[in-house]
């Protein structure tokens, strides 16, 4: 079993993990009569690539919305820093240095990719409308400060020739890479990625899978993501958690989750050699 201390831990290809970054602590959601989450815990350390996988419903995507503030949870506390994070609307969340991609890509379809990655600044302007129209002063070097970071995300994930392309012209796998480019120009402490290599082809799996983990060796951003693809998860992920029918039946490293019987009862279904 992995020693995860409260100063961090190694993992199993020697990389050094700091400490707690983000703790769920006996989450508990309802909608109506329905558990969707059952008193589940975990935590998220500082510089890992952390997985919650499980079957169709089984209450990632609802774990995942907890996180990002579009769901209170009824019972728990949500740990972000080392302080207890009061409910908060996803903004605020935002505001804090939490940013996401979504499982249904949800872009700016008329706008390009550019204009797209750009919202992902909204955070970091400053200037009132007026001033924005103007463009003088203030508001110049706020623009073109904005635009400094776009543009390296831009160059980083290589879509510098569509950056002036209209979302609506791309292909599925290109709108994907534009969403996770508008996730980093916020710059987030913890990047959550819902599904990012869903309906992608094998070539698309494996360019998404490199800059997942470019983004977290060269920007260090820790990253929370839920995948069905068991594959991708195996060797993006540092530790994972696992979830069935709302409650928490595994959680380790990914070989400790491949010999995990539970888990191989309700989800894998055989053992990943």
């Amino acid at each position: 079993m992995l020693d995860a201390s409260e100063e961090g831990y190694v993992t199993e290809d020697g990389r050094k993990i700091g400490g707690v970054l983000m703790e769920m602590k006996n989450i508990t959601l309802r909608f109506g009569g329905v558990k969707a989450i059952t008193d589940i815990s975990f935590d998220i350390r500082e510089g890992e690539i952390r997985a919650i996988i499980g079957p169709n419903g089984a209450g990632k995507s609802s774990m995942l919305n907890v996180i990002s503030g579009f769901y209170v949870p009824q019972e728990g506390e949500v740990w972000y820093k080392g302080k207890k994070r009061p409910p908060m609307k996803p903004y605020q969340v935002a505001q804090l240095g939490i940013a996401r991609t979504f499982q249904n890509i949800a872009l700016f379809e008329g706008m390009t990719v550019l204009d797209n990655v750009m919202t992902g600044r909204l955070n970091y302007m400053k200037t009132n409308l007026l001033q924005q129209a103007f463009w003088k002063g203030s508001a110049e070097k706020e623009e073109t400060a904005n635009r400094e970071v776009v543009e390296k995300v831009i160059d980083f994930l290589e879509i510098q020739s569509i950056r002036k392309t209209p979302v609506a012209r791309l292909p599925y796998g290109l709108k994907k890479r534009v969403e996770l480019a508008r996730a980093l120009a916020a710059e987030p402490s913890l990047l959550l990625l819902d599904e990012p290599m869903a309906g992608m082809n094998v070539e698309e799996k494996e360019d998404m899978s490199r800059f997942i983990l470019d983004v977290n060796d060269e920007f260090g951003t820790t990253i929370a993501l839920i995948e069905h693809d068991m594959g991708v998860v195996m060797d993006l992920s540092d530790r994972v958690v696992v979830m069935d029918y709302g409650k928490k039946i595994g959680d380790g490293t990914p070989s400790e989750i491949r010999s995990n019987q539970a888990v191989i009862d309700a989800y894998l279904g055989v053992a990943h050699d």
